[in-house]
């Protein structure tokens, strides 16, 4: 992490907390600096949690539920509303979840961290989190097509490494963003964690891995993993909606009430 990016990070923070008059409990990098992976050249993907004042709620007036900044070098700095991160939370997303989890914070009330955790937790859906793992890792599969730039075979390999995860551990539902954390909470063959481990370490050594084909023991088990989810983490959804959403309510009006 270079310090002058960083600073610059919380420079165009705090100006989004004073241009849109809002409050920041919560503000992590999302990308593959935090995902274990980077490369010499990786942006900083900053994004952030934030909450509006009680006359944007209370307006009949619909605002938007993003705040977006200008693309400056490698800065990435973007932001969701808490109501819209709830609802998404609600409905299987992961990506609020993996925001919960980063291990780099720029910026965040640890408390505010924990409170949504704990709701998290409570209220969000293992098999929808997992199944959104599911899609998004084959999505970047179909892309990789067997063989591709090898710098985005993590796109898949990180998915199906947290459905691994999450089906090693059956009573979680928020699983780690970290790759390395998720590969030492799993019983991973020798071939794979040493395949992983030098595709890691070439991406962070250059800007361009080159196009090739997946190391046999990874496409295994990417592929064998995205199958299992199959039948693993099922498609019904017998929750309490009421309550979750009554939960999520409460959760939300006392963050409002905070300012």
């Amino acid at each position: 992490m270079d310090p002058a990016v960083v600073a610059e990070v919380q420079a165009e923070l705090d100006r989004v907390t004073t241009e849109f008059g809002v409050r920041i409990p919560w503000a992590i990098e999302s990308g593959s600096r935090a995902w274990g992976f980077p490369s010499p050249d990786s942006d900083y993907d900053c994004r952030f949690v934030y909450v509006a004042g009680l006359e944007t709620y209370l307006s009949p007036w619909t605002q938007r539920d993003v705040i977006e900044t200008p693309l400056v070098g490698l800065l990435d700095v973007n932001g969701w509303d808490l109501g819209k991160a709830l609802r998404l939370l609600v409905n299987g997303n992961a990506v609020i979840v993996e925001w919960l989890m980063s291990p780099i914070v720029y910026r965040g009330d640890h408390t505010f961290r924990d409170a949504l955790r704990e709701l998290a937790e409570e209220v969000a859906d293992r098999n929808r989190v997992a199944r959104h793992y599911l899609h998004l890792g084959e999505r970047q599969w179909a892309l990789f097509g067997g063989e591709g730039p090898l710098k985005k075979l993590f796109y898949s390999l990180r998915p199906a490494m947290a459905l691994r995860w999450l089906r090693e551990h059956p009573t979680a539902v928020v699983a780690p963003m970290h790759l390395p954390t998720l590969m030492a909470g799993c019983t991973l063959p020798a071939e794979l964690t040493t395949a992983v481990a030098d595709l890691t370490e070439a991406k962070s050594r250059t800007r361009e891995l080159g196009n090739g084909r997946a190391p046999a023991a990874v496409a295994a088990f990417i592929e064998a993993e995205f199958a299992a989810a199959e039948n693993a983490f099922p498609k019904s959804d017998d929750r309490d909606l009421v309550r979750i959403k009554a939960i999520t309510a409460e959760f939300f009006r006392t963050e409002a009430l905070r300012g």
